[in-house]
């Protein structure tokens, strides 16, 4: 079944303009912007602009331009917060839910960037 788009969700809303953000970037096809509900000193979400609901969907119906630009603005994003750890960074996290079972809040393709603190395991063993 093909993935159907509520463009009323909160990002769409977002990226229409009609809900505020804190913009950290943002590009010809990608907008970053704070989490209002940080789970750590840095926690950003990253957005494409265009309509897509998880990331199998970005990946098999984004244009290369659109891909590449999403994938480039992530790493400007963690160069900007200085977390990157092949620049001394001491590291980050970046989580993608997708659908009901990883409990996507959301529907609508994002990733957070978390760091600044030691983050702990992200799954216990089974």
């Amino acid at each position: 079944m093909p993935y159907a788009y509520d463009d009323q969700n909160i990002f769409a809303k977002i990226l229409r303009g009609e809900i505020p953000c804190g913009k950290v970037m943002e590009t010809e096809h990608t907008l970053a912007f704070h989490d209002i509900s940080e789970q750590a000193p840095h926690h950003v979400l990253v957005i494409p602009k265009g309509p897509y609901v998880c990331f199998d969907h970005f990946a098999t119906e984004a244009s290369d331009a659109e891909i590449i630009d999403y994938t480039r603005t992530i790493g400007a994003v963690c160069k900007q917060l200085g977390i990157e750890p092949g620049e001394g960074g001491d590291g980050y996290r970046l989580i993608a839910n997708a659908g009901r079972d990883a409990v996507q809040e959301v529907p609508h393709l994002h990733v957070h960037i978390l760091g600044g603190r030691p983050l702990g395991r992200m799954l216990q063993p089974a």
